[in-house]
C-alpha cells in the first residue's frame, strides 16, 4: 500500500486554514471555491471559460504564497484583486451586452455576487498586508 506524505508545509497549511474563524470557512470552503469551480460545468460559455481560467490562474498564483507563508497569508488576495477584478469587469460587460442563454446569465450573476464579496474582503486583507499585517492565521 502506498504511504500518504503530506509535507510539513501541507500540513501548517490546513491548520491555519483551520484555524479560521468557522463562518469564513464555510464562506471559502462551501461557497466561494464551489462556485468558482463550478465554471469547469460551463466551459462551452465565453462567461465559463473566462471563469475557469481565473479560477486556475487564482490556484497557481495563492498556492506557492499558501506553501511559501504555510498557511494563510493576506497576501493571497493580492492575485484575487489582480484576477477576479478584470474578470468582473468582464462578466459585467457581458451581461449588459450579450445574448446569454439562461445557464451562462445565471453563472454569470452568482460569479458576479460571490466574487464581489470576496473582492472586498480581499481588498482589505490586501490593504492591511501592504500595511504590515503579515501574521498568518494558526501560527503560535
Amino acid at each position: 500500500m502506498a504511504e500518504l506524505n503530506i509535507s510539513g508545509r501541507h500540513l501548517d497549511s490546513w491548520r491555519s486554514f483551520q484555524s479560521l474563524p468557522f463562518l469564513v470557512q464555510l464562506w471559502v470552503a462551501g461557497i466561494l471555491v464551489p462556485v468558482n469551480a463550478a465554471a469547469f460545468l460551463f466551459l462551452d460559455t465565453t462567461a465559463g471559460w473566462w471563469t475557469a481560467v481565473a479560477a486556475v490562474l487564482v490556484l497557481f498564483s495563492n498556492y506557492p504564497i499558501m506553501l511559501a507563508y504555510r498557511g494563510m497569508s493576506r497576501l493571497m488576495s493580492l492575485p484575487h484583486l489582480a484576477i477576479w477584478g478584470p474578470l468582473q469587469i468582464f462578466l459585467l460587460h457581458r451581461l449588459v451586452v450579450a445574448d446569454l442563454a439562461q445557464p451562462e446569465f445565471g453563472l454569470i450573476l452568482v460569479v458576479l455576487v460571490v466574487n464581489g464579496v470576496s473582492l472586498v474582503f480581499d481588498a482589505i486583507d490586501s490593504w492591511r498586508w501592504c500595511a504590515g499585517e503579515r501574521e498568518v492565521p494558526g501560527h503560535d
